[in-house]
């Protein structure tokens, strides 16, 4: 099965934005991309889905507001960081949506919400409401707040879990890569792009899992556990490179690279 016919195919989306995607070679914010990936959104929206946005990039929003802190490894700093920009980064999504007449909600979460049953049900009747409503919902961690115990570490889970939650048709990573290769593609000119996953067992034994990049908490790792989360509830999933112009729309018709992890 192609990517573009799963696409067509899924009403109800979850779409996760990593902080390599968001963020400009200096680290800082890249809102030029927000705003091209706002009107992507829009169009499918217009064509009946509903978009659930999982982004990642608070701390990256952080640095871009305040810069001395940029360098500062302290917990409490970079949990402070994280706060500042969480306001900016919502900012920015508010504007780039608001060009495309459209609304957006805030939801920050942690691994409590997930597992607590009142709790998630609130989360999923507000999932439901917004999108019911023409409004986009933009999740991220509550870095700010978060501590070990109740800490999920990384957007790829978080939009797994979202998606089972919501019950969704179709989740969509975007990375800084095409996909999954059965090596690292920016140290082995020989990797190749494996273009569809129906077993991921048998993938775990085929490629080489690397080291987390550089403004992510996630890596190859957390994606493949995104994955083995979602396809046991038959949602599949696509990896794919954020980093393109128009990578969503791209998607849709075949002509970007990607992954495609086939739900059971």
């Amino acid at each position: 099965m192609k990517i573009s016919e799963v696409i067509q195919k899924s009403r109800k989306i979850v779409i996760k934005i990593g902080s390599n995607t968001l963020a400009k070679e200096d680290g800082t914010q890249n809102t030029e991309f927000m705003q091209n990936f706002a009107r992507q959104c829009s169009n499918l929206i217009k064509q009946g889905k509903q978009i659930v946005l999982v982004s990642s990039g608070a701390q990256v929003a952080g640095v871009s507001t305040t810069k001395e802190w940029a360098r500062k490894k302290d917990v409490h700093y970079r949990q402070a960081l994280c706060s500042i920009g969480q306001v900016e980064l919502m900012h920015q999504w508010r504007k780039a949506f608001a060009m495309e007449n459209l609304h957006i909600g805030q939801l920050l979460l942690t691994k409590d919400d997930f597992e607590n049953e009142h709790r998630s049900l609130n989360i999923r009747n507000t999932l439901f409401t917004l999108v019911d409503e023409g409004v986009v919902p933009i999740i991220n961690e509550n870095d700010s707040v978060s501590f070990d115990e109740i800490k999920i570490g990384d957007n790829d889970n978080l939009s797994a879990l979202t998606a089972i939650l919501w019950s969704a048709d179709l989740l969509i990573l975007f990375t800084d890569e095409n996909g999954i290769y059965t090596d690292n593609p920016k140290t082995n000119k020989d990797a190749k792009l494996i273009e569809v996953v129906e077993s991921i067992p048998e993938l775990r034994k085929s490629i080489k899992i690397g080291e987390t990049n550089a403004f992510g908490t996630g890596g190859i790792e957390t994606k493949i556990q995104a994955a083995e989360k979602t396809t046991v509830y038959g949602i599949p999933m696509i990896l794919a490179n954020g980093r393109v112009e128009n990578s969503l729309e791209d998607l849709t018709k075949d002509s970007a690279k990607g992954t495609l992890f086939l739900g059971e």
